[in-house]
Parts: C-alpha cells; structure tokens; sequence
C-alpha cells in the first residue's frame, strides 16, 4: 500500500472542499472496496477523507410516503429497518444478497452505489485495463468471462456494475441526494447516476470531483409485487452472475451493463399484455455477447421472467 493522509471530517461542507480540491483525495466511509483497491494498487488515494461519522445515518418518512435514506447508514442496519422492511421488501433482499455479514455491517448505503466493478482482469493488474489505465486495452474483449456485459458495453470495455442494491433502487424509481461543491444539493435518478463505458469506461458516474452523496430517497412504493433474484456461482460472497428486480411495474437487471439496467422493453411489453417470458425475451432481443457470454443472454432471459412471476405472486 502506499503512504497517504487522513483526516477524519466533522463537517460535511469541508469534507467537500477537501475532496474537491485535492485531485488525490477520496471519501472514505465503510471502506469495505475502496481499502482493498488500495492494497492491490488499484486505488492509490494521496488523501483520505473520513466521512462515515457525518450525520447521514438515519432513514426519515418523507412527506410523499417514501423514505429518505442516509448515505452512511450500514447495510446491515438498513436491511434490518422495521420500515423499509415493510414497505420495500425488493430492496431487503437485493442488500442481503450482497456480500457477506460481515460486510453489510461496514459497507454503507452510498459507498454500496459507488463500489467498483468485480471484473476479473480490472483485479489482475499484470493484465491491461482501460478502467485501471485508460488506453491500455480490454483484456476481457474476447477472453473467457461469464461476468461481462450483454448491454451497452463498448470496444473499450465490457466490466458490470456489482451492486444489488442500486439493482433494487433502480426498479423503485429512487434518488440520490448530493452535496456538491460549491455547497449546494443535486439530485440525480439512480437509473441515471452511473455512465455506460463508451471510450472513457474510467469514468463511471456523472458526479463532480468531491460531490457526496448525502442520502437516497425512495417513493412511496408501488402498487404491485416486488420480488429480486439473484444468481451467483457460490451462495455467499460471491458477486452475481445476473440479477433481477421487480417493483410494480418496473424492472431492473444487474451485472448485464456497465450501470443498473432498466428494463424499459420488457416493461413496455408487460404494460402491453405480455406474459413474463414474453417480456423478457423483449428485453433480451437487444442483449449483445461475444462466444464466450452468449449462455449469460439465455440465463437473463429466464431470470427476468421468472421474476416477474415472482412479483405477480407477491401482490
């Protein structure tokens, strides 16, 4: 690992401005990504800023019946929350399929939407990698990989987003709530927050340098099911393969794209009179693979349906 600094912040708009304008910095809350980049030399931080203390870990009743959701709250305790349990069972079980226990009790809400990629070739740094250097190549284009995208990819990249929580969030029409630098608030659509790889795949969402994201604000729920699936090669600690979130009428994927992807075929073919499978096979005609992924199209395809059954079962 390499020497860097640390501050513990106190106040939420100076740890902005410390973030901000040092180009080295970055926000430190669980740490449970970030600390193991730093000691493979993924990550290489010159300056830490601590802000898993600040005030932003509670989850308050919004006036419109949703729930405002503090970045630093832990997913364990968000899991465990009498409200979001009663109201967004989607968002349960999509935390508790992430990880293990013991991370859920460190890993927060935002650092949970903002983890890297889990790609095998981005953790291997003998290999190149446009995400750990820009313009070193692709190593996963064309090599064996069951975990690459089948949406939006890019010559320049074909690496998942890993969270199954911004997977649930996306399908529930939730928010992020920022503070950016200059001391303001932004608020940004999950489905929007991250950014598909294009040729800049080390960019990977649309926040500013020192931009923090303070809370998550979920809608009052939707009438309908929710349901979440998730397959992954191990049943613990494993990073999925595919998953699927149902909420209403929404449909979210996971680990297919770059970023949390929202089923909008599949959706517009439910709202159309399509069965389950119908709607998945709708979404999955625009899933693009090399020879190496073409088994993952067939295994979303049957995934999507069958959580959409899943939800109709739950109304």
């Amino acid at each position: 690992m390499k020497p860097f600094t640390y501050e513990r912040a106190t106040d939420a708009k100076a740890a902005v401005k410390a973030v901000a304008e040092n180009p080295g910095a970055k926000f430190l809350a669980g740490g449970t990504n970030l600390l193991d980049l730093m000691k493979l030399e993924i990550e290489a931080p010159t300056h830490l800023v601590d802000v898993g203390r600040l005030p932003f870990a509670g989850v308050e009743e919004t006036d419109e019946g949703g729930l405002r959701i503090g970045g630093a709250m832990t997913n364990a305790k968000l899991a465990a929350h009498p409200r979001v349990r009663e109201l967004y069972p989607v968002l349960v079980r999509a935390i508790l399929a992430g990880a293990s226990g013991q991370l859920r009790n460190k890993a927060t809400t935002a650092g949970n939407l903002l983890q890297r990629t889990r790609c095998s070739y981005f953790y291997d740094t003998t290999k190149p990698c446009n995400k750990r250097q820009p313009g070193s190549g692709c190593s996963a284009v064309g090599g064996p990989t069951g975990y690459g995208a089948i949406f939006g990819a890019s010559e320049a990249c074909i690496a998942t987003h890993t969270s199954d929580m911004a997977v649930a969030l996306t399908a529930l029409d939730a928010s992020v709530e920022t503070m950016t630098p200059d001391g303001g608030v932004r608020t940004i659509k999950v489905e929007a927050l991250h950014r598909l790889p294009g040729a800049t795949p080390q960019v990977e969402t649309d926040l500013a340098a020192g931009e923090l994201i303070t809370a998550v604000v979920v809608p009052a729920p939707p009438a309908g099911g929710q349901a979440y699936v998730k397959v992954r090669d191990r049943a613990s600690y494993a990073h999925g393969l595919a998953m699927a979130a149902v909420a209403g009428g929404r449909v979210a994927l996971g680990a297919v794209a770059h970023k949390p992807w929202r089923a909008a075929q599949a959706e517009a073919a439910l709202a159309a009179g399509a069965n389950p499978a119908e709607a998945a096979a709708a979404e999955l005609a625009g899933a693009d693979a090399d020879d190496h992924r073409t088994h993952k199209i067939a295994l979303v395809r049957r995934l999507t349906a069958a959580t959409i059954e899943d939800a109709g079962r739950a109304r």
